[in-house]
């Protein structure tokens, strides 16, 4: 019996995801666990295993679709099975971009009757029925195409990528243009007159000019930042402390943990570890900062979901360690690690990227000494760790020199007021100073 593929949902907030790459086609046939395309959510990337072998007899979407969860993609079976029940109903009411595998002439009668993609057009080679379709409608110059389909295809976002950028062809000129040319009506159109130039005017070949700039379209996951990262700042009235700690005993206590992790099966505890578990002991004494502010009431956390700002390739994401509070100093050094890895390596549950009660974003690395973080809304604060810098205190009447840890705590004044923020920040500096102390408790 034929087996349906559908998009699965990735955390129960997603309600798409994006194809980014088919690596099968109709017709092919694959073993279990062969990857059959990847998809991506706003924030993580994944691929999907094939359930069992077959042959993909049907494949209803393409590369670039928005595809709603749980909606049949492609189907694997036997040939001459019928697929009819699988195809998907299109939101247009119109029928979906399926390409199937011809059925045996034996059963022709039971093939389902639908487009087969791709289909072969002259002087463009081979282009989908979505993308032909958005080209009739736009008057796209389909001869400037880049494909990014398999085999060469030209597919959907091929399509409207000439039409954001103006390359279309008018009317006119539209039966009799068989060879590219440069347009030169508005923002590059093809018109009559560009066809009937003179042979000669062709034959002269002008270096293009550099372009003054280049326009690249923002990926979802820049978009989703920029929104919150705006609703942050516009609608919270935020407000920074910087203050500093004398980081001697931590850097002796991390060194010694650090010669020692092998002999004792320890992880590698880093500094920034030390800080995640100062912050989980230190929050619960500040409710404070350990909430979200709901507008009309407060939402105070008995437990602490600490979200750990991460750097990645497609962008910041702040996963969270769910109950840190509860965790051993090599127990949450291991969670940390984990989740940072799996955003970094776009794979994480997107239920992972949120849910967290108060954010650590850690720019020591990058040798910055204060800045100013941006609250996660509606989680009222957020702390910055600044890296290590020598200063010079006076000890028994002589200055001596220390290695200082700058922290920037950003909370929201409508949640709380500058003296309990500056407790937590006092509290916090006296536990990473003490932070062996800490450890017994």
């Amino acid at each position: 019996m034929a087996t349906v593929v559908i998009m699965p949902r990735q955390g129960q907030s997603v309600e798409s995801c994006i194809i980014t790459a088919f690596n099968v086609k109709a017709g092919d046939t694959v073993a279990k666990g062969d990857v059959l395309f990847s998809y991506e959510t706003d924030k993580s990337s994944f691929d999907e295993l094939a359930p069992e072998d077959g042959k993909v007899l049907a494949v209803f979407r393409e590369e670039g679709d928005d595809v709603p969860c749980l909606e049949n993609v492609l189907v694997l079976g036997k040939d001459g099975e019928d697929v009819s029940a699988f195809v998907p109903k299109s939101e247009e009411d119109a029928p979906a971009p399926v390409a199937e595998v011809e059925a045996p002439k034996a059963e022709a009668s039971s093939a389902v009757e639908v487009e087969a993609a791709p289909v072969a057009t002259e002087g463009i080679g081979s282009i989908s029925p979505r993308a032909k379709l958005l080209a009739e409608k736009t008057s796209a110059d389909l001869l400037k195409a880049t494909p990014t389909g398999p085999n060469g295809r030209i597919i959907e976002r091929d399509v409207q990528k000439l039409v954001d950028n103006g390359l279309t062809v008018s009317g006119a000129a539209k039966d009799a243009y068989t060879s590219a040319v440069e347009g030169s009506g508005i923002n590059g159109k093809v018109m009559l007159g560009d066809l009937n130039a003179p042979a000669q005017a062709a034959e002269v070949v002008v270096a293009p000019a550099a372009p003054e700039y280049e326009d690249v379209k923002l990926p979802n996951i820049r978009k989703v930042i920029a929104k919150s990262m705006h609703a942050s700042l516009s609608t919270m009235a935020q407000l920074t402390l910087n203050t500093s700690f004398d980081a001697t005993k931590l850097l002796e206590l991390r060194a010694s943990l650090k010669a020692g992790a092998e002999k004792l099966g320890l992880a590698n505890i880093t500094l920034n570890d030390m800080v995640l578990y100062a912050v989980s002991r230190v929050l619960l004494n500040h409710k404070d900062l350990n909430a979200y502010y709901m507008d009309d009431f407060m939402r105070y956390f008995n437990t602490v979901n600490l979200g750990v700002a991460v750097d990645t390739p497609r962008g910041l994401m702040v996963p969270t360690v769910f109950g840190a509070e509860k965790l051993s100093l090599n127990e949450l050094s291991r969670a940390a690690k984990a989740v940072i890895t799996e955003a970094q390596n776009g794979t994480i549950n997107p239920d992972k990227l949120k849910g967290g009660s108060f954010t650590v974003t850690n720019l020591g690395s990058l040798g910055i000494e204060s800045f100013t973080p941006v609250i996660n809304p509606p989680q009222t604060g957020i702390l910055g760790v600044d890296t290590i810098t020598r200063r010079i205190k006076e000890v028994d009447g002589e200055d001596v020199t220390y290695p200082a840890m700058g922290l920037s705590l950003t909370f929201d004044h409508r949640a709380l007021d500058g003296a309990p923020a500056a407790k937590f920040l006092k509290e916090l500096c006296f536990a990473l100073e003490n932070f062996d102390l800490l450890l017994t408790k």
